[in-house]
């Protein structure tokens, strides 16, 4: 057995950073069950010359293995172990086909972290029937609550196609302004329109749609990636997207505090329009059978929430009734973490069977 110690990113917000190493252990648990054949053991935070690390041990690390682990989501450097505590780097091969600027440009109250977001994003791969495709595949990705697109510019440093769905229209202006932005400001080939959808002579809602390439030369061969934002209400997602069309569903939940979705059937609010729910349990249990139908059987949902505002059993039963199965094993229960005083977040996962 080899020891390996993990570093985890210096650059975590002060309150992600008091989480960041229990997370890691967690999120590595997770790639061992799902993508290691469980050979990655003894998973513990262990201080090497005054500096904490993540420390485990694994029966010999392959090519394949070490280009899963580089993606790991607030991974900084690895390292083998060696007799003596002398420390050799594990030269890494991470996914990302763009800049860091790409997740960290945009600031506003409200965003998801972005390393959250990443082992969001890989949990939730990692729990469908092909865990490897997340390095050698090309899974669809869709979040049905994109907000400002923090799911769908991961996914795009991973160099996937990805889709979105908001109804706020002032997040789909702003999303829709920073990626054009960025896109042009990093020379990335692309094209970008924004137009409406029309069905039977009626607007249902706003689409901007992307092509680009990884490179000019990816874009050229035809090598390109696609992103996809609606701005309508989730609930009706399948107005905008085939059934079955996508590999995951990774989203960001309602925390209930400045966070707001409207639920099916609301009453309308002083405004004329429905009044929005604070309660992700209200929203998903209406929401998550039509998610459901546009996921691929095999593929996987990764729903992260707050506890003060929804309870575990109360997500894993409106998956299961939509033919979804959650992943409880001991390695998925170890992600729930303090964000601030009304918000302590936990994420679930659940398969399509």
């Amino acid at each position: 057995m080899t020891a390996y110690g993990l570093l985890v990113s210096p650059s975590h917000n002060r309150v992600y950073a008091q989480a960041a190493a229990d997370l890691v252990k967690a999120e590595l648990s997770v790639f061992s069950e799902r993508a290691l054949g469980g050979r990655v053991e003894d998973i513990a935070e262990t201080s090497i010359g005054g500096v904490p690390y993540v420390t485990f041990t694994a029966d010999g690390l392959s090519e394949t293995d070490v280009r899963l682990l580089s993606n790991l989501s607030s991974l900084y450097a690895l390292f083998e172990i060696e007799d003596g505590g002398l420390l050799r780097p594990v030269p890494l091969a991470p996914l990302d086909v763009f800049g860091s600027d790409l997740l960290t440009i945009q600031k506003y109250s409200g965003k998801t972290n972005e390393y959250f977001t990443k082992l969001l994003l890989n949990v939730t791969a990692l729990a469908s029937d092909a865990p490897l495709d997340l390095i050698d595949g090309r899974p669809r990705v869709l979040d049905p609550m994109c907000g400002r697109g923090t799911t769908l510019n991961q996914a795009m440093m991973y160099g996937l196609d990805a889709a979105g769905i908001d109804i706020d229209r002032k997040d789909f202006d702003a999303y829709a302004a920073f990626i054009k932005t960025w896109l042009k400001n990093n020379r990335v080939k692309h094209q970008a329109q924004v137009a409406n959808v029309r069905r039977e002579k009626s607007v249902l809602g706003r689409r901007l749609h992307i092509t680009l390439g990884a490179s000019k030369e990816r874009y050229k061969s035809g090598e390109t990636m696609e992103i996809t934002v609606v701005n309508a209400d989730s609930l009706g997602a399948g107005q905008f997207f085939r059934p079955g069309s996508f590999d995951l569903i990774v989203t960001d939940a309602p925390y209930g505090v400045q966070h707001g979705s409207r639920p099916k059937g609301a009453q309308p609010g002083r405004n004329g329009r429905p009044e929005l729910s604070r309660s992700p349990v209200e929203l998903l249990s209406a929401a998550v059978p039509e998610w459901a139908g546009l996921l691929r059987t095999g593929g996987a949902i990764g729903i992260s929430w707050n506890t003060f505002v929804g309870r575990r059993d109360e997500l894993a039963d409106i998956l299961a009734s939509s033919g979804l199965g959650v992943r409880d094993s001991d390695a998925y229960q170890g992600f729930r973490h303090r964000v601030d005083q009304a918000i302590s977040r936990d994420l679930i996962v659940a398969t399509k069977e």
